[in-house]
């Protein structure tokens, strides 16, 4: 075989190892789209549309700026070594390793895989705080309501199902439910820190909407 056809044969051999940017590319993102919605990060969770955006923005990212980065980083030492190598008087055989092209393929396709793991790895370490927000935030609207039924004018009882709330702090919640003129509310704090937890209404009367005083009213 000429020189030139062995030359052809390793390039194609090459462009066949390095093959694998793209397909990640597309199979991961969508991947770490559907990550982000069934296994987000945190409380509030992500829809799956944009968390397919997210996903998609996120590995371009990877592989259009910090992948070539790192492969120009990976031939620069290289030639740092044969320059070094050359000074010594060390015997030079020639450029040796992947070319540019392959090293970029495999820190990008390095990078991806990195960064889905790196979702399931927060997505995992967030889920036990966003259970114990799905409870409190359960726990809060249970207690709104029969605390409601139970103490309130008929005309809050009506309108309980239109109740709003708002985080104070981490399990601990102010809850408005409107009357009828939608005018004025009726509002609680309900704390689900306490065993059992504590409601009692709020003597403010500034819906939530517009609440900017400390926890407790005033």
């Amino acid at each position: 075989m000429s020189s030139e056809g062995r030359l052809w044969a390793r390039r194609l051999r090459w462009r066949l190892r390095g093959g694998l940017q793209w397909p990640a590319f597309a199979v991961l993102t969508v991947g770490n789209g559907v990550l982000l919605h069934v296994l987000p990060p945190f409380a509030s969770g992500i829809d799956l549309i944009p968390g397919l955006i997210i996903a998609s923005f996120s590995n371009l990212f990877l592989v259009g700026v910090v992948a070539p980065f790192l492969a120009r980083r990976m031939i620069a030492e290289r030639l740092a070594t044969a320059g070094t190598a050359a000074a010594a008087g060390a015997p030079i055989a020639g450029p040796s390793g992947p070319p540019y092209e392959i090293l970029l393929d495999r820190a990008a396709t390095g990078l991806l895989l990195a960064g889905t793991l790196g979702l399931v790895a927060a997505g995992l370490a967030s889920r036990p705080l966003i259970v114990s927000e799905t409870e409190a935030t359960e726990t809060n609207a249970r207690l709104v309501r029969s605390y409601t039924l139970a103490h309130a004018s008929p005309e809050y009882r009506r309108n309980v199902d239109a109740a709003n709330t708002i985080r104070v702090a981490e399990g601990y919640f102010r809850t408005c439910i409107p009357a009828d003129d939608r005018r004025r509310v009726w509002c609680l704090f309900v704390d689900t820190n306490l065993e059992p937890p504590d409601v009692r209404p709020d003597r403010s009367a500034t819906p939530n909407d517009k609440y900017l005083g400390p926890a407790g009213g005033t």
